[in-house]
C-alpha cells in the first residue's frame, strides 16, 4: 500500500520528468496525460517504460489517430496539476487522462479541495477545446487516514466523472499497490511490470474513448 507523499526522495529529474513526445511534424490528436510521478514513469530506466508510452504502443497497433503527451511531474498535487493546464491547453487536445490527487490523499489533503481542482481542470479543457474527451483516473487514500475520508476521497473521481460525463478508471493501482513484484523497491512506484499493469487498467477505459472520440472527428 502506498505509504508516504510520492514526491519523497524524488526530486525532480529528467529521466522521470521527460515526456515521450512525438516528433514536431507529428500531427495526430493529442491524448494529454496530466498527472504525478505515476505518469511521469519515476524511477524507470526508460520513459519508454511508463504507462502512457506502452498506451502509445497500443494506439499504434490499433491504428488509432492519436499521440500519447506524458505530461506527468513528480510530487504534483491536484493543485499543482491544475496550474499547469493553462500551459498545456496552448497546443490542441482531442482526449485528458486526468491522473491527478495521489499526493493529495497521501498528504491529506482536503477533499473538497481535489473535487473542486478536478472540476476545474475539466471545466478549463472543456471550456478551451468543447469536444474534448475526458478520462478521470481515480485514487485510494492511505488506510491510516481513516475510514471516513477514505471513502470521501474515493467518491471524488466517480463524482466529477459522472457530473462531466467523462470515463473512469476505478483505481490506477488495481493489482499494482501492495504487490511487491510490481513495484520498485520504494514500494511506491510502480515498476516495468506495474506499469504494464496500469496500462491494462487504464486501456480498458481509454480505448472506447479513443474509438469515438475518432470517430467523431471524422465525422467532423
Amino acid at each position: 500500500m502506498l505509504r508516504r507523499d510520492l514526491a519523497e526522495g524524488s526530486t525532480p529529474d529528467t529521466t522521470a520528468r521527460r515526456a515521450p513526445a512525438a516528433p514536431d511534424s507529428d500531427d495526430r490528436a493529442a491524448v494529454v496525460f496530466l498527472g504525478t510521478s505515476l505518469t511521469a514513469g519515476f524511477g524507470l530506466a526508460d520513459p519508454a517504460q511508463s504507462y502512457p508510452s506502452l498506451l502509445q504502443d497500443r494506439i499504434d497497433a490499433q491504428g488509432l489517430p492519436f499521440r500519447a503527451v506524458n505530461a506527468g511531474v513528480s510530487g504534483d498535487t491536484s493543485a499543482g496539476g491544475l496550474r499547469r493546464l493553462e500551459w498545456l491547453l496552448q497546443e490542441p487536445l482531442s482526449v485528458l487522462v486526468l491522473e491527478l490527487g495521489a499526493n493529495d490523499g497521501l498528504r491529506g489533503l482536503s477533499v473538497d479541495d481535489l473535487r473542486a481542482n478536478l472540476w476545474a481542470a475539466i471545466e478549463e479543457t472543456r471550456t478551451r477545446y468543447p469536444d474534448a474527451a475526458v478520462v478521470v483516473v481515480g485514487m485510494e487514500a492511505p488506510p491510516n487516514l481513516g475510514t471516513r475520508y477514505a471513502d470521501a476521497f474515493r467518491a471524488v473521481f466517480a463524482d466529477v466523472a459522472d457530473a462531466f460525463d467523462a470515463g473512469l478508471v476505478p483505481f490506477l493501482l488495481d493489482g499494482v499497490a501492495g504487490v511487491p513484484e510490481m513495484n520498485q523497491d520504494d514500494r511506491i512506484h510502480p515498476n516495468p511490470a506495474g506499469h504494464e499493469q496500469v496500462a491494462d487498467n487504464v486501456w480498458r477505459v481509454l480505448e472506447p474513448v479513443l474509438r469515438r472520440t475518432a470517430e467523431a472527428e471524422s465525422i467532423r
